[in-house]
């Protein structure tokens, strides 16, 4: 079989060096590098926790086209890791902090635009601030926003982040939601439950609260992403459907529309692990809203980018929407770009 252009809507990268945030703004909570050894730095946080252990590939771009050439990965869509989110800070620190990442990824894509696309993140605990520097990241070439499944007290379903999403459809920016800050995390202490059990939980609040609140029903050219495979949506929409037509006094408050309206007219990304679940989730929202996604660099992701889509016993055209046409209808970008 001839080639497939391989494009992954979802991996994280940072900058190799992050200034001393708490330094500069007077209080702590943000996260530092230690690069402890060759080609290795830990995340801490500036209390000292240790957060994860992080490779070259976290943010030296030329080694991740290295390594996508090996996995025949043509492309990467570039977002920064959820911890630096930073939703609890100040607003205007959060916003110098973004435009920092923001920055970086820009010129990672401007350096190499046939292998990249980015990103942003904006600072969504003040609308005003965070619709600015959306704006800013269309002019830096952007092609859209990572946003969290939450900003701190309000769902994504809050009339707060209306116009925010009013706006990343004005101006044709695509939106990826992934979990961060997970639900529960103070009873999963254990076994690494927050990203096996909360992550999950946390996408399909994402969805849950945009679908019942009526945003993708208000804003229907809204491009929205959504990681890990929708979460665990799409083995509960039986549930969540049923539960809306027998309590529509609870669910139905603020949308009417069945929520099972809305299977395909968003997207996920394929990263679950599980050629049966592959297989159910494409069939529920269509071929052409489910995109490679593997969470590069990191060891929960799919560790052979693509492998799973490739192994499938589907027809060519099902495989390139897969690989490619499914991310370039959320991201609104010709394939002639990246050829």
């Amino acid at each position: 079989m001839a080639k497939i252009l391989t494009i992954d809507i979802h991996t994280h990268i940072l900058p190799e060096h992050i200034p001393n945030w708490k330094e500069k703004f007077g209080y702590g909570g943000f996260v530092q590098l230690q690069h402890h050894k060759p080609c290795c730095a830990n995340m801490i946080l500036d209390d000292g926790k240790f957060f994860r252990e992080i490779e070259d590939n976290c943010w030296s771009a030329e080694k991740r086209i290295d390594e996508c050439d090996h996995h025949h990965v043509d492309v990467q869509v570039l977002s920064t890791v959820p911890v630096m989110f930073n939703y609890w800070a100040k607003p205007q620190d959060c916003l110098e902090l973004s435009m920092f990442l923001n920055d970086h990824i820009a010129d990672i894509v401007k350096r190499f635009p046939k292998r990249f696309v980015g990103l942003g993140t904006i600072p969504l605990q003040s609308p005003e601030l965070a619709i600015q520097e959306l704006k800013r990241c269309k002019e830096i070439g952007l092609a859209g926003v990572q946003i969290g499944s939450h900003v701190n007290d309000w769902n994504l379903n809050d009339e707060n982040l209306f116009p925010v999403f009013e706006a990343c459809e004005k101006l044709d920016m695509a939106v990826f939601v992934h979990p961060w800050d997970m639900m529960g995390q103070d009873k999963m202490p254990k076994y690494w439950l927050p990203w096996l059990v909360g992550m999950p939980a946390e996408t399909s609040l994402a969805i849950c609260s945009m679908i019942f609140g009526g945003i993708f029903e208000r804003l229907p050219n809204l491009r929205v992403a959504f990681a890990h495979g929708g979460g665990s949506f799409p083995a509960t929409i039986g549930r969540i459907e049923h539960g809306f037509n027998c309590r529509p006094d609870l669910v139905a408050v603020d949308n009417k529309v069945n929520p099972r309206e809305y299977l395909g007219k968003f997207w996920i990304d394929s990263l679950v692990h599980d050629d049966q679940m592959l297989d159910y989730v494409v069939g529920m929202f269509g071929a052409d809203k489910v995109a490679l996604g593997t969470d590069y660099p990191f060891p929960l992701g799919e560790l052979e980018p693509g492998k799973l889509i490739k192994e499938m016993p589907y027809e060519r055209d099902v495989k390139e929407l897969l690989l490619n046409g499914a991310a370039l209808q959320w991201l609104n970008l010709k394939r002639e770009k990246f050829l």
